[in-house]
């Protein structure tokens, strides 16, 4: 059994000055080639059911799906709950079996934020798992603008929320289909100096594969949520393998054909990171 929590694969990521890979799932098939890929690349890997997998999937079905997939996996992997925005929805993943919450308060007051996540990261310490939170608002492509962190709440945040890992926003952009952004790096070397945790990059998608090796290796930053860039993958491969046949009608063996795509997609995002082999 290789299910762990995200304290697990991000202590030694933060103290050894590489990143492990979030990747945002939507269904058995993506989620089922990211370990397939994570095992491939010999590298911890983190499962994440946000809003849209989990308004397809409930969160009791979702936690089976991963611990199944980690229980017979090789290499560490995480279940974690991405974007939690209530304490019941944080409360039913932890019941789920997931063993990481994030709880997003990133749109409240400061105060509020940091009394809301302490809640939660009580609750996850509790039954032995993880907790993340978000400080600063990180906005959408094409719709809500994102709130740069404050270095000077990031700190307070950091101390009085008692998280194991903090999400920051420093340029980054959920959904976002191209890699021509790149991140605010004097404000994440703020954020850093005044901080002793790991942090989280969300919308990793949207940030050159560059700036991500550079920043796995010389920040504190120590996960990347990755999803566009493989749903994207996904979208492709699966257009392919419908338009290769378009009289067949069996969903299995057209979703088959998905797998290696994404796998391969997988491995050249966590491979970037730079995890040492885990076996």
């Amino acid at each position: 059994m290789t299910l762990v929590t995200l304290s697990d694969v991000l202590t030694p990521a933060y103290a050894q000055g590489y990143a492990v890979a979030g990747l945002v799932t939507l269904g058995w098939e993506d989620m089922r080639a990211y370990v397939a890929a994570a095992e491939a690349e010999n590298a911890p890997v983190i499962l994440q059911a946000g809003p849209s997998c989990r308004d397809h999937t409930p969160l009791p079905v979702l936690g089976k799906m991963f611990r199944h997939l980690a229980e017979n996996a090789s290499v560490p992997v995480v279940a974690h709950l991405d974007h939690g925005y209530t304490f019941e929805d944080c409360k039913i993943a932890l019941d789920s079996g997931f063993t990481s919450l994030m709880f997003d308060g990133s749109r409240k007051p400061l105060q509020q934020n940091i009394d809301e996540t302490a809640a939660i990261a009580e609750m996850a310490h509790a039954a032995g798992i993880s907790c993340e939170g978000e400080i600063g608002f990180v906005g959408y492509s094409g719709g809500e603008g994102s709130n740069g962190t404050d270095p000077a709440e990031a700190a307070q945040f950091a101390i009085e929320s008692g998280v194991d890992a903090m999400a920051i926003s420093v340029g980054n952009v959920h959904l976002q289909q191209n890699k021509e952004g790149g991140l605010d790096e004097d404000r994440i070397r703020q954020i850093d100096a005044s901080t002793d945790i790991p942090l989280v990059i969300h919308g990793g998608s949207g940030v050159p594969v560059e700036q991500r090796i550079r920043l796995a290796r010389e920040t504190s930053i120590c996960k990347f949520n990755i999803g566009t860039e493989l749903r994207m993958a996904f979208g492709e491969a699966l257009r392919e393998a419908v338009n290769r046949d378009p009289s067949r009608f069996d969903r299995v063996t057209i979703l088959k054909e998905t797998h290696d795509p994404v796998e391969a997609a997988a491995r050249v995002v966590i491979r970037a990171f730079g995890a040492p082999h885990q076996r």
